[in-house]
């Protein structure tokens, strides 16, 4: 109910922008596996996986993300919905239907967890969040390395006080866009 009057706003700035749909559905990996659909306001053009093959090359991430710093995907909308993590709001959805959880490691895509080892593979042992320990720690603007570090801490440590701390440092990292691309 909160967030209605800012779903409200980017919907109608999403529909004046773009042609397509306001909402962007997705199948994610959950806990222990479960494939689910996550919900975010669309920030790119409606073809935007089919166009994914052809911006391979340009990937700026190491490991199985894909970031790109100027996305050609991403529309003049979507830009500000995703710096300012308004894209993310309809997932508070997903955490009322119980597929995820309000802080948690990011909800990874199918064709990701295929190369995962084993290691990595633990990450799925808890329900993915919104917000998370990789999220606070630099999103994008970290590697590979510690988005494993620090989702695997977080599994291996989970604590309320934990999720409390992850919550309270969320506010600034989106006020201040640190890390958004």
């Amino acid at each position: 109910m909160l967030t209605s009057p800012i779903l409200a706003a980017a919907a109608i700035a999403v529909k004046l922008d773009s042609t397509g749909p306001v909402l962007f559905r997705q199948v994610r990996v959950g806990r222990d596996s479960e494939p689910f659909e996550v919900l975010k306001i669309r920030t790119m053009v409606v073809d935007a996986e089919a166009r994914l093959a052809e911006l391979a090359d340009a990937n700026e991430a190491d490991g199985p993300l894909f970031k790109m710093t100027h996305d050609p995907r991403v529309t003049r909308v979507g830009r500000l919905l995703r710096v300012t993590s308004i894209d993310e709001l309809p997932q508070l959805w997903n955490v009322l239907r119980g597929d995820m959880s309000l802080v948690g490691p990011r909800p990874a895509l199918p064709h990701e967890t295929e190369e995962w080892d084993a290691l990595l593979a633990q990450r799925l042992r808890v329900k993915p969040g919104i917000t998370g320990m990789w999220q606070v720690s630099g999103r994008s603007d970290t590697s590979f390395e510690d988005y494993t570090r620090l989702d695997l801490y977080y599994v291996d440590n989970w604590s309320l006080a934990t999720d409390i701390a992850i919550l309270a440092k969320t506010v600034p990292v989106v006020l201040l866009r640190q890390g958004a691309k």
